[in-house]
C-alpha cells in the first residue's frame, strides 16, 4: 500500500500568498488546510517579505509536507507587478528550502491543464474544479488559497499518483475537467469557506 504524502502548494503574491495543503493517498486527495498570507502596501518591503517568510515556515511546521507545487511568474504587461510576486516567491521558496521540500515549479498554464483540462481556464473553473477533486463541501476561497491547492493537485499529475505515471493522471484529470469544467461554479457559501479558512490558518 503506497505511502501517504502531504502537498504543499503556493500561489505567491506580494500582497497576497496563497497557501494550500494536500494530503494524498494513491490516486486519492484530501484537503488538509488552505489560507491567505496578506502584507498591507504601507509597510516596508522588507517586512512583508519576512511575514511571508514566516508564515509560510509555519504553515510547514504544523502540517508538514514533504513537497510543494508553486506557480512561476508571468510577467505578461506588468513587470512591476511581476518583480513584486518573484520576491514573494523567492520567500516563500526560502522558508521551503529550510524545511527540505521537494519542489515543483509549474506555469499558470500547467496548473490550469492539470486542474480544469484547459490552460485556458479561468479562476471561477478552477475553483469549482479544486472542489470536485478534493471533494470540498464549499469553493475555496479567496482565489489565492484555491490556485495554491490547484498548484498542490498539479504536482501530482508531474510526479504521479504513487506508482501512476505523471502522463496518465493527466490524461485522467483533463477528462474529467472537460465534463465538469463546463458546469458551472455552484453556490458556494461564504460562512462557510470563510469558517474553513479560519480553522486552516489556526
Amino acid at each position: 500500500m503506497t505511502e501517504p504524502r502531504t502537498i504543499l502548494g503556493i500561489d505567491p503574491g506580494l500582497a497576497n500568498t496563497g497557501w494550500g495543503v494536500v494530503r494524498q493517498y494513491g490516486p486519492r486527495m484530501e484537503c488538509v488546510a488552505y489560507g491567505c498570507v496578506s502584507t498591507p502596501a504601507g509597510v516596508e518591503l522588507s517586512q512583508r517579505l519576512a511575514k511571508i517568510h514566516e508564515q509560510i515556515s509555519a504553515v510547514i511546521s504544523r502540517f508538514d509536507p514533504v513537497c510543494l507545487g508553486i506557480e512561476t511568474v508571468w510577467f505578461g504587461q506588468n513587470i512591476t507587478a511581476a518583480f513584486a510576486t518573484g520576491q514573494a516567491r523567492g520567500a516563500a521558496l526560502v522558508a521551503c528550502a529550510q524545511h527540505g521540500l521537494s519542489v515543483g515549479e509549474f506555469t499558470p498554464r500547467q496548473i490550469k491543464m492539470a486542474v480544469v483540462g484547459t490552460g485556458s481556464a479561468d479562476k471561477a473553473q478552477v475553483q469549482y474544479m479544486v472542489k470536485k477533486l478534493l471533494n470540498l463541501q464549499v469553493e475555496p476561497k479567496p482565489d489565492h488559497a484555491s490556485d495554491a491547492l490547484a498548484a498542490a493537485i498539479c504536482y501530482t499529475t508531474h510526479e504521479g499518483y504513487g506508482g501512476v505515471g505523471g502522463a496518465s493522471t493527466l490524461a485522467k484529470l483533463e477528462s474529467r475537467g472537460r465534463v465538469m469544467a463546463g458546469a458551472g461554479t455552484g453556490g458556494a457559501s461564504g460562512a462557510a469557506a470563510r469558517k474553513i479558512l479560519e480553522e486552516g490558518a489556526r
